[in-house]
């Protein structure tokens, strides 16, 4: 009888739900929970849908409820008279204290989506790009900070210079790069001359093609495109290598040793950068200027010899003097933003890719803004 008893009493507990309509009571039986709630949904939406006027609601025969059967409860008559049917009902502490809540929580305000206006969007993504920016320029300036600590402690104690990874590296950024930077500027020094003699000859003055082409590779040109192809050639590498490194957990490895990461992979290529750049800037100058003097003898029929003599006699030391001066401001740029994406890649080979474009984005990006900046300063001082 006792195994018949608990069947009966567990079969009746797992009834599904039901609602049934008598005048102006509701009467709830079965189980009121997540399992029953499509069939219990429907039978509510009809008794609401029936235009019933409910005064009183039956709680006797509920044998179970969770929030899904107490949402829809409170949603039958809504929650504020629910909450008033519930304060006599005859329910057990823990079903009437679950109801009372979920009719609580629905009575408050509803949430509702912020409307959406496309001013704020567009304003709140300025926003979130100028901070992202921000923090960025931040962290750039802390770590040339920590570079430059660490470059002018070691500089006084030579035996702490590390010659070899310094040679290596200017191998690799100065030696290595010298054949490509010399060939686009070639190209660009001869697309430069094509151009100016094209507008030039409408004046009748192609003779001061040899001018432009020799101005704009000695104060931009030459620096620019070598620092451009360095800032996609050897910043990218930095970045992967030093991520890559931190990827395999060997940055932890060189500071458990006692190393200063700085000190051993940043320095050495900063400085190869710094010495590099300069020497590329001078390849890439002569480069191009080569480069013109090919079209200027083979389009406007001025040799080599008139074109170096214009060249000596009208253009001043000084604009090469500016063109010179930039480069090992844009290599230590270049270098440093390098090394510092490959310092903040996380690990994985998918954050070495993305930081690796960053590096070259940065880079890039860097270099044109502060080339026009020198451009506006050394033109409002008549340099």
């Amino acid at each position: 009888m006792a195994t018949d008893s608990g069947y009966s009493t567990t079969a009746h507990r797992d009834t599904p739900g039901n609602l049934d309509c008598n005048g102006d009571t509701l009467s709830l039986s079965g189980s009121w929970t997540l399992s029953h709630y499509s069939v219990l949904n429907r039978r509510v939406i009809e008794v609401q849908a029936s235009g019933a006027t409910i005064n009183n609601i039956q709680f006797d025969e509920l044998s179970r409820v969770d929030t899904a059967g107490a949402a829809l409860i409170a949603r039958l008559t809504g929650p504020e008279q629910a909450l008033r049917f519930l304060q006599n009902a005859n329910l057990p502490d823990e079903q009437r204290e679950l109801l009372i809540t979920v009719a609580e929580a629905m009575a408050g305000a509803p949430w509702q989506p912020a409307r959406k206006n496309a001013l704020l969007d567009f304003l709140a993504d300025v926003g979130e790009k100028v901070t992202a920016i921000a923090r960025l320029l931040w962290m750039l300036a802390g770590f040339i900070g920590q570079t430059l600590a660490t470059l002018f402690y070691i500089l006084p104690r030579p035996k702490r210079w590390r010659i070899t990874p310094f040679v290596a590296a200017v191998h690799d950024t100065g030696l290595n790069a010298l054949p490509i930077v010399a060939l686009l500027t070639f190209l660009v020094g001869a697309v430069v001359a094509f151009l100016g003699a094209t507008v030039l000859e409408d004046f009748g003055a192609t003779i001061y093609t040899v001018n432009l082409v020799a101005f704009s590779f000695l104060r931009e040109f030459g620096v620019l495109l070598a620092a451009i192809l360095l800032a996609g050639r050897t910043a990218s590498s930095f970045t992967a290598h030093i991520g890559a490194m931190k990827v395999n957990e060997e940055l932890d490895a060189i500071r458990t040793l006692g190393l200063n990461p700085v000190e051993l992979l940043v320095v050495p290529r900063v400085l190869a950068m710094m010495v590099s750049l300069p020497v590329l800037t001078f390849i890439g100058m002569i480069s191009g200027m080569v480069g013109g003097a090919a079209v200027c003898a083979l389009v406007l029929d001025i040799p080599p010899s008139q074109f170096m003599a214009i060249v000596e006699r009208d253009i001043a030391l000084k604009h090469f003097l500016v063109g010179i001066g930039k480069a090992p401001v844009f290599a230590f740029l270049i270098a440093v933003i390098g090394c510092l994406e490959g310092f903040k890649v996380a690990g994985s080979a998918q954050s070495v890719g993305e930081h690796t474009t960053s590096s070259v984005v940065q880079s890039i990006f860097m270099v044109i803004l502060l080339d026009s900046i020198a451009a506006l300063f050394f033109m409002e001082m008549g340099w």
